[in-house]
């Protein structure tokens, strides 16, 4: 893609965005933009060959697509700060959770198509599950070849998009702690904490490429291991007496709870 790239907010995901399209996009990474106040803080992603800027104005003026990776309270400050900049042509993409695309087309009008995304850590490893909503198609086919190289995409309703931030976004901190939780198992079992740990994380890898490569529902594949009085149902058994699957969906309504307050 020839588009230039900015990205405004150089902290935990703007930063993955920005070095997983020079890893993975194929961008050089002079076509990555990147601004944050603090100059110091931006001397990595320089160092990556990226354009770094102090300066949102600048950024949004030599940048084809603008991606808004900042705190939920920064949004309209930032946005109103850019509007002169967004001019036909350009697309406005928006990391932000719980601001909605009216609330940003209320700050500049309909200057430019506004598009938003929720993608996780995992972009700047060429997997991310990166959920996008907009109301103009093309913006959005736009900005679904803009992260396919990073990982997967999916096109869903705006309305979801607070779902999509919990199960793909906070999906990857639960997912984490089950890998831990997992290898502090393995340990106590025998193995050291570094052998446990990769292990357990490529058997998670794998489990997961299991059902994006069948499209199987996990019991499918559990039915697989699970041998009549054998070790892996009853160690499942046992999971499930002290509530894993129960404490796993509560754990997700109650961040969607929180998430949904948010304004």
């Amino acid at each position: 893609m020839n588009k230039k790239t900015g990205i405004i907010g150089a902290g935990n995901i703007g930063g993955a965005i920005a070095r997983g399209l020079v890893k993975h996009g194929n961008f050089d990474g002079k076509n990555v933009l990147i601004s944050r106040r603090k100059q110091e803080l931006l001397n990595a992603f320089g160092a990556l060959g990226l354009t770094v800027k102090t300066s949102n104005t600048e950024l949004a003026a030599e940048s084809d697509i603008i991606i808004l990776a900042v705190l939920p309270g920064q949004a309209e400050q930032v946005v109103k700060e850019i509007e002169h900049e967004l001019q036909a042509g350009k697309v406005l993409v928006s990391v932000v959770s719980a601001v909605s695309i009216s609330e940003i087309e209320s700050w500049i009008g309909n200057k430019v198509p506004v598009v938003r995304i929720m993608p996780n850590t995992a972009v700047e490893y060429g997997e991310s599950m990166t959920c996008i909503a907009g109301n103009d198609q093309a913006a959005e086919q736009l900005i679904m070849q803009l992260f396919e190289p990073m990982g997967s995409t999916m096109i869903i309703h705006e309305k979801l998009m607070p779902a999509a931030t919990i199960l793909a976004a906070c999906g990857i901190a639960f997912f984490l702690r089950f890998i831990r939780a997992e290898t502090q198992g393995g340990i106590q079992i025998g193995f050291h904490a570094e052998e446990a740990g990769k292990i357990a994380a490529q058997t998670a890898k794998g489990a997961a490429q299991i059902l994006l490569s069948t499209g199987n529902h996990p019991e499918r594949e559990i039915d697989k291991v699970t041998t009549p009085m054998g070790c892996t149902i009853a160690g499942l058994n046992e999971m499930e007496h002290y509530g894993l699957s129960s404490a796993l969906i509560k754990g997700i309504i109650t961040s969607h709870a929180g998430i949904s307050d948010l304004k």
